[in-house]
């Protein structure tokens, strides 16, 4: 019989199962996992929270799996204020769009990567957009920033808006929530120094999320809002 094996893992979200249990989303390299961990009131419960490198063995073939084991791996993410709440938004965004079990380990490698950057105190600005351009890759979602539906090169003068089925449209009437061209080829490159580019981002970054978000708001969102 093929025993299970330990793989590194994060919390991504947990509630009480049960009397004494938790009913916990990890985020693995395997892609995003439930699984319920039993006497979660125990020592092993106190590892059940977000931004801690864990190595998490399951047990089970079914969409539900059992914690056979759960161990801190490395040192934790410690976030306050903003870069918590940063942390909590990226969390949410997987636990709304990423897919039981769907393997992405790069996704999973960038995500270590982002919350070590918030917990060293980055601006959050780059680190939020280039996490949620990552995560629109990896499902399948992103469009180019580079040419436009027609597989015209974007002009940097030229004025876009955003077609999430199939990407930047070039627009000739001046109308609102448009893109400028500049600000697109800056996004490309990732020069979050470029005028305009950041807020640009987070505009195109909304609008390309929104359409698989659904109705529903994000609760991280509310958070910035009230904070």
């Amino acid at each position: 019989m093929e025993q299970p094996v330990g793989q590194p893992a994060y919390v991504l979200h947990s509630r009480a199962y049960k009397e004494t249990s938790a009913l916990v989303d990890f985020l693995t390299p395997q892609g995003r996992v439930r699984a319920v961990l039993r006497r979660a009131r125990g020592k092993g419960g106190s590892l059940v929270r977000p931004f801690v490198p864990l190595e998490v063995e399951l047990r089970g073939r079914g969409e539900l799996k059992n914690v056979g084991r759960l161990e801190a791996l490395g040192i934790a993410s410690w976030l306050h204020g903003d870069a918590l709440f940063s942390g909590l938004y990226l969390n949410e965004l997987l636990m709304r769009l990423l897919p039981g079990e769907a393997p992405h380990p790069a996704l999973f490698d960038h995500y270590t990567l982002t919350l070590q950057a918030l917990a060293a105190g980055r601006p959050l600005e780059p680190l939020l957009r280039a996490f949620e351009w990552r995560l629109l890759d990896e499902l399948g979602y992103a469009f180019s920033l580079q040419r436009d539906v027609n597989d015209m090169p974007i002009d940097a003068n030229g004025r876009y808006r955003l077609r999430v089925d199939a990407g930047l449209e070039r627009v000739e009437l001046l109308q609102p929530g448009l893109f400028q061209g500049f600000e697109l080829l800056a996004l490309a490159e990732a020069d979050w120094e470029a005028p305009g580019a950041l807020l640009a981002a987070k505009r195109l970054m909304r609008q390309a999320l929104a359409v698989h978000l659904g109705a529903k708001p994000l609760v991280s969102r509310e958070l910035f809002r009230k904070r």
